[in-house]
């Protein structure tokens, strides 16, 4: 079992998103088992490294990105009863963006809590498991349009053996259900809009 590493952001490098529990490759959204209470962190996919799973998890490029210190006052509220993700200014001039969602389904809940933009991916790659066995991957899917991951990968939990993040989809006709591994989906214009106005360390707020 590999041991975390540091928050990052990812530029053609392997991300893997159910777990540290498989090695260097792609990622995938996803807890490595059901959880009942996913919080205490989130059940998902895990981040860094490669993603597995029947969802996705990210492998793409690194980008380090520090933003203005204006941009530290963004922050992503997700209210999970809305399907619904906002993108809020620290301005009270700008009025907040608002973009349909999926969440985790019964039994891979999206994690309720406060948490912090943890790892930034561009065109994440993908490493489908076996959800019996999570080390197992049973293919990888590169970037391109079938990418599970779509063209964004941000993570913000993670726990012992997942990590969770907002990333695109390439089936936005999902979106406004409760379908995912504990990950939340986007458009993939939607995601790009939110990567590139969020940095390490913005605030994620996930409500109920």
């Amino acid at each position: 079992m590999r041991q975390r590493p540091p928050p990052m952001f990812r530029r053609g490098a392997a991300f893997v998103a159910i777990a540290f529990l498989a090695g260097s490759g792609p990622s995938a959204c996803g807890v490595a088992g059901p959880s009942p209470d996913h919080h205490r962190d989130d059940p998902g996919s895990r981040a860094p490294g490669a993603a597995s799973g029947s969802e996705p998890g990210p492998r793409g490029q690194d980008v380090g990105k520090t933003g203005p210190q204006d941009r530290k006052l963004t922050q992503l509220v997700l209210r999970l009863g809305e399907r619904r993700l906002y993108l809020i200014d620290g301005d009270p001039g700008t009025p907040a963006e608002s973009f349909p969602i999926a969440i985790g389904k019964e039994g891979w809940e999206t994690p309720v809590g406060q948490y912090q933009v943890e790892e930034m991916v561009v065109n994440p790659e993908f490493n489908k498991v076996d959800w019996a066995v999570p080390t197992r991957v049973l293919k990888v899917i590169p970037p391109g349009p079938t990418n599970p991951l779509g063209q964004r990968w941000i993570g913000f939990a993670h726990g012992d053996g997942w990590t969770v993040g907002i990333h695109g989809t390439p089936n936005p006709e999902l979106l406004g259900r409760a379908v995912s591994h504990g990950c939340i989906r986007m458009r993939n214009a939607d995601v790009i809009r939110v990567y590139d106005r969020v940095e390490l360390g913005t605030p994620v707020i996930v409500e109920n």
